[in-house]
């Protein structure tokens, strides 16, 4: 199987598809990005990562981020997370409030905004936020084994000036004992975890401590990647992780800013970028691409 010839066969599909999706416009720094943008990365076992297109051209990451978060807080805090948020598809958008109301203000799971909101706060707990974005970007150098990765102020300040609706998550969260920290501490420490800003090939190496198996880093317990996987398999596409499970078959974490980061069990790590997002807010040709990926590799933990 000549996996390049594979990536550079998707991206000429990518190139022809007529629509290019819509850039999220409620984050301003990302409005003005181009939604023609691509990019495709694999990050092999044997140490080789392979790309296709813009894999060198960096983009905010945006949820992607929370996939890290949640493996510094159950090195953190282990089981006694889930005292907290949940662990189940939320089939509903990625910032709603509604199932906050109905439940509690316990967030369905970690990759929706309300449950990402709770994870920060519990990493937060006792530090201060320079504390624990040090030790977020320590993490993704790590494992990215690339110290070049940092956060973008401009994309934090345009969501801190903007994130009206994550900050009233926040507050409704607060109102339930279920945050910690002050609002302001917690959501500021979010928006610039949101901001951190890799690129396809960074991302995928990333990704590499969760595929298992020789050759690949192991910076969490064996035990906690498959439980990072399946939450990511169940949840890391919000409303649509359903279908991006019956059409895909990898675990994946989207993100806004047209990232996704795609895990195949002890094969690869897949990252891509296209910034033009579909109606549920995830990366429309990123998701036709990493489609077309696991059709012509066989990568699907379904078989």
């Amino acid at each position: 199987m000549d996996l390049q010839q594979i990536l550079d066969d998707i991206a000429t599909e990518v190139a022809s598809l007529p629509d290019l999706g819509r850039v999220a416009t409620y984050i301003p720094e990302l409005a003005d990005v181009d939604p023609g943008h691509f990019g495709l990365a694999i990050a092999l076992p044997d140490g080789r990562v392979l790309t296709s297109g813009e894999a060198d051209a960096p983009f905010s990451i945006q949820s992607v981020s929370k996939v890290f978060t949640l493996a510094l807080a159950l090195g953190r805090l282990g089981e006694l997370l889930w005292h907290r948020v949940g662990r189940e598809p939320s089939g509903h958008a990625f910032n709603s409030i509604l199932q906050l109301e109905q439940e509690a203000g316990i967030p369905r799971n970690p990759f929706i905004n309300a449950g990402a909101i709770v994870v920060t706060d519990a990493i937060l707990e006792g530090r201060q936020p320079r504390e624990v974005l040090g030790e977020l970007l320590r993490f993704i150098r790590g494992a990215t084994d690339d110290e070049d990765i940092r956060i973008n102020d401009r994309v934090a300040a345009s969501e801190q000036a903007h994130g009206h609706r994550n900050m009233a998550l926040a507050q409704f969260m607060a109102a339930h004992g279920n945050l910690r920290n002050p609002v302001e501490m917690t959501c500021g420490t979010y928006f610039h975890q949101c901001a951190i800003e890799m690129s396809c090939r960074q991302l995928a190496c990333a990704g590499r401590f969760l595929v298992g198996g020789p050759g690949m880093p192991r910076l969490i317990a064996p035990a906690r990647v498959r439980r990072i996987n399946a939450l990511m398999m169940m949840c890391g596409h919000y409303d649509a992780s359903g279908d991006f499970a019956f059409n895909v078959g990898l675990p994946a974490k989207s993100g806004v800013g047209g990232g996704i980061l795609a895990i195949a069990p002890g094969r690869a790590s897949i990252a891509v970028w296209s910034p033009g997002l579909n109606a549920n807010g995830n990366s429309l040709r990123g998701t036709y691409a990493i489609k077309r990926l696991t059709e012509m590799t066989g990568w699907s933990v379904f078989g």
